[in-house]
């Protein structure tokens, strides 16, 4: 048996993790209610199989309460199941659960009536001595199935995560089969089994990788919303109804020109609705063809407008709706004005980056003092914020009143090439 002292030692850690982890639970701003209340309940079993634990070994040493023994070992074995089946709802909230739950029903039963019918411990009067019954590995079966069940479902939802990550979970499955074996090839009694020091650290480790998943969940909620609000911008109804009444007069004049009018004009409304699923970087020669068919529209509409291409490398991916929406901008706040407006896309590979620059002489700004902050400018700093989370690029933007405006994206060469994506496919 361990002195008090060493008990202390092995208690307080234990404590000590299970406090900090309802505090962070509890201040977590990822996580759902129903996840942080699911959470809290885990810490606090956690919590009593530490009493369970210390309650049983003073009654052991005491000789004394054989009754109360009985109900503080039953319920060890009973409540060990359900903590997994409380991560197990966590990660399949939507699961059907009464599978698990007969499963610890049964086990609950099981142990619950041995005092009495000895199938799975039993207690001798005599010497307080513990002895295994027929079904005494029922609650070490139960919980290696649901822990089995804990981890395929884990790696099964969160599967497109870093194989690194991956790795923490089944850490956590190991570290709960070896205390298992621990605690089955102990003969002495311990302060607190290994088994509950597992659950304790393995809570605490999981909890961690939870986080990373619910960040990451987050993260892709706001890109989600992003992607709307960019639509939004995208699509205005002046350009809408501005588009239509273009192709309208354009049947009266030239059918054939109408026709391929409202053709492009369809196609750029879809690809803008497929940028609202579009997760990952596109080919750049696919956002260019989108800018296309935009500024071909534009252009009927002000014939003092016209769009150059420069195109030296298209061989890799950027965030979708990006140089379309700095080309929009160009046109409607830089050059249309001008007797003669000219906005220059272009696109080359230099030192190491892929530059693209769309350029424009028209009215021009003062680039020190602008706020992308505001409304006004939110169709550029969408372009910067994507540029920057999607592909780590960056955005330089260029202006001088009078003379136009340039605006730069670099995107560097780990953004990946379209070769690299179909060899990796």
């Amino acid at each position: 048996m361990m002195t008090g002292l060493g008990t202390l030692a092995v208690l307080f850690p234990a404590l000590f993790l299970l406090l900090g982890l309802g505090c962070t639970v509890i201040i977590d701003p990822y996580i759902q209610r129903r996840q942080r209340q699911i959470m809290l309940i885990i810490i606090a079993l956690s919590l009593s199989l530490i009493g369970q634990n210390l309650g049983e070994n003073a009654l052991f040493a005491s000789r004394s309460n054989l009754a109360l023994k009985n109900f503080l070992s039953a319920y060890g074995y009973s409540v060990r199941p359900v903590i997994l089946i409380l991560f197990l709802t966590i990660i399949r909230p939507d699961a059907k659960k009464w599978p698990w739950w007969t499963l610890a029903g049964i086990n609950a039963v099981l142990y619950f009536t041995s005092p009495f019918t000895k199938l799975c411990f039993e207690i001798r009067e005599t010497d307080f001595v513990s002895l295994r019954g027929p079904l005494g590995f029922t609650c070490f079966i139960i919980s290696g199935i649901l822990l089995a069940e804990l981890l395929v479902r884990t790696i099964l939802r969160y599967r497109e995560t870093r194989k690194q990550e991956q790795l923490i979970p089944v850490s956590v499955a190991l570290l709960i089969a070896v205390s298992v074996a621990l605690d089955i090839s102990m003969k002495e009694e311990q302060p607190i089994a290994f088994l509950t020091v597992a659950i304790i650290v393995g809570s605490v480790f999981y909890y961690i990788w939870l986080h990373l998943q619910f960040v990451r969940e987050h993260e892709r909620d706001l890109m989600a919303a992003q992607r709307i609000r960019i639509m939004m911008t995208q699509i205005q109804p002046h350009f809408l109804f501005n588009a239509l009444n273009t192709i309208r007069a354009l049947y009266a004049k030239d059918p054939p020109l109408a026709d391929r009018t409202l053709e492009n004009f369809s196609a750029y409304l879809r690809q803008n609705l497929e940028s609202l699923s579009q997760t990952d970087l596109v080919p750049v020669s696919k956002e260019l063809e989108h800018t296309r068919l935009y500024a071909e529209i534009e252009m009927l509409r002000f014939p003092n407008v016209r769009v150059e291409y420069r195109i030296e490398e298209d061989d890799f991916r950027i965030p979708a709706l990006t140089v379309q929406p700095l080309v929009e901008n160009a046109i409607r706040h830089g050059v249309r004005s001008r007797k003669d407006g000219v906005v220059i896309v272009s696109a080359v590979r230099d030192s190491g980056k892929h530059r693209i620059t769309v350029q424009d002489n028209g009215v021009g700004f003062d680039a020190e003092n602008i706020d992308l902050t505001g409304e006004s400018h939110i169709g550029i700093r969408n372009v910067k914020e994507r540029i920057e989370q999607m592909c780590g690029g960056r955005m330089i933007l260029e202006s001088e009143i009078g003379k136009g405006t340039c605006i730069t994206l670099l995107i560097p060469d780990s953004a990946g090439t379209e070769k690299e994506e179909e060899k990796r496919v």
